[in-house]
């Protein structure tokens, strides 16, 4: 792929910057430029060399721009994009890195840019936002889904996908209308069920918060995205409602089933039920990212001793090894280990098995 090529982006956060490191890791010919809000994002991606150009409005600088990014939330990339079609290049691809598809490409559809808009959804991120967590290495791995639309040429698809490959990313693309349905089944759904499970349990518990006492292990991984942001949750919900109301009803219908059989102690459907979904996720794959994140955790035997907890964190943090969570987990009906380390990146997990192994702890 040529390498001199120009990039913009509108918004700066975790993603667009995070693509923006990674189009300048593996292509530093290249030239970047940025218009992003919050000014000290924008002089920190200057500063650090990542952006060539730091723009203080969405102006004529973005007609040298072979492709757009569209990082700014929903709302916020369908208002630039009148303002944003006066200074587009007769060949500029513009894309976007939202997750959902159907609302943006209605709006591409209106503002006439059916013949250049390439959606993309990056399935990658963090707990954490904004630039200054932004990383190259977000993209590696991760399913990067494209939306094009139908009056793209077939060319400026391939460049575009040979572009996020080149990142790290593997690139898959999707009629928009699939990807929502798609995305409203493996990440969106869980979501609502997830806060819907906490919720539960919040309103069922008895006074003392038994339940919330010996929640642990199982329960905490399941209901782990329940601690995702609200508002972004809240926009997706209504952005993509009706795959995700539909794709309700059948969840209901089939819990619906599952309570009778309950109901009714039928041994062998109740068998079933639970074989048929151990062996379906036992088949997922692992290699890559998705859009519920992956947990990059090791489980520790330690003692019950002052200090046992701090010992573990102080040899890792002298080996350089950022830990996300540390805590005992007091109820392992389902796992081992006194003590559940999680980390940032799955790199650490080996590192810090090696490191706590060698000074006698026992890893899980």
């Amino acid at each position: 792929m040529n390498s001199d090529f120009t990039c913009g982006f509108i918004g700066l956060g975790l993603i667009g910057g995070s693509i923006a490191r990674a189009i300048r890791q593996f292509y530093p010919k290249s030239r970047l430029m940025a218009f992003e809000i919050n000014r000290d994002a924008l002089s920190a991606a200057a500063a650090d060399g990542v952006i060539d150009t730091p723009l203080s409005a969405i102006g004529k600088e973005l007609s040298d721009c072979d492709y757009i990014f569209l990082c700014a939330p929903v709302a916020e990339n369908n208002r630039n994009l009148a303002e944003l079609k006066k200074y587009l290049a007769p060949s500029c691809i513009l894309t976007d890195v939202g997750s959902t598809k159907t609302d943006i490409h209605k709006h591409i559809e209106a503002a006439g840019l059916s013949d250049r808009f390439i959606g993309g959804h990056p399935m990658a991120g963090s707990e954490r936002c904004g630039y200054i967590n932004s990383r190259a290495l977000l993209l590696q791995n991760a399913y990067y889904i494209l939306t094009p639309c139908e009056g793209v040429p077939a060319a400026a698809v391939n460049a575009f996908k040979e572009l996020i490959a080149s990142l790290g990313a593997i690139p898959l693309v999707l009629d928009f209308k699939m990807h929502d349905y798609v995305t409203a089944a493996i990440s969106h759904l869980p979501h609502v069920i997830a806060a819907s499970l906490v919720n539960l349990i919040k309103q069922e518990d008895s006074p003392e918060g038994i339940m919330k006492m010996i929640a642990a292990g199982g329960f905490k991984d399941i209901t782990r995205i329940a601690s995702s942001s609200p508002a972004m949750w809240q926009q997706i919900c209504l952005t993509n409602g009706k795959n995700i109301s539909a794709l309700l009803t059948t969840y209901i219908n089939s819990l619906t089933q599952i309570q009778k059989e309950i109901e009714n102690a039928q041994p062998e459907n109740l068998y079933a039920f639970f074989d048929e979904a151990r062996r379906y996720r036992d088949s997922f794959i692992e290699a890559s990212s998705g859009p519920i994140k992956k947990v990059f955790s090791i489980r520790v035997d330690i003692t019950d001793e002052p200090g046992a907890l701090a010992a573990v964190a102080t040899i890792l943090a002298l080996q350089q090894i950022s830990i996300k969570n540390i805590g005992i987990t007091h109820n392992r009906e389902q796992e081992d280990g006194v003590l559940r380390v999680e980390f940032y990146e799955k790199e650490s997990i080996e590192k810090a098995a090696k490191i706590l192994s060698a000074k006698g702890y026992t890893i899980y």
